[in-house]
């Protein structure tokens, strides 16, 4: 496997927190899935989790864009998924997934990190 791309991203869970206390549900349909706006409402600090959902969403543009495609991905494009054990994966529909398929990527990792105060994602896609 090689590495095609890396995307990394850090946003602020203030902000998150101000932009929910504005927009709630709003801002929310239009940056998440449903089952990632169920998996963060479900949290004792929601704000945490989306800003590492908006987070992972930058960096996977900013890897494709790295990786050589101009095509806007809307926030439904990309979506933070998580496997049996918990660990978090990408899902990519859509604009971003046709994007993916151009640079033969194969395989997209992501870590997502939070503290009070920031939320962090770094994406790498990789082909075979």
């Amino acid at each position: 496997m090689a590495v095609v791309a890396v995307g990394l991203d850090f946003v602020d869970v203030s902000r998150i927190e101000r932009m929910l206390e504005r927009h709630g549900d709003r801002a929310l349909r239009r940056l998440l899935t449903e089952d990632e706006r169920s998996y963060c409402q479900a949290k004792a600090v929601p704000a945490r989790h989306v800003a590492a959902r908006i987070a992972a969403k930058e960096a996977t543009y900013k890897a494709l864009s790295q990786g050589g495609s101009d095509r806007v991905v809307w926030w439904s494009h990309v979506e933070v998924v998580h496997d049996a054990r918990g660990r978090p994966g990408l899902r990519l529909y859509d604009r971003a997934q046709t994007s993916a398929a151009e640079l033969g990527i194969t395989q997209c990792l992501v870590s997502l990190t939070h503290s009070d105060a920031q939320a962090a994602a770094i994406v790498v896609l990789l082909n075979s």
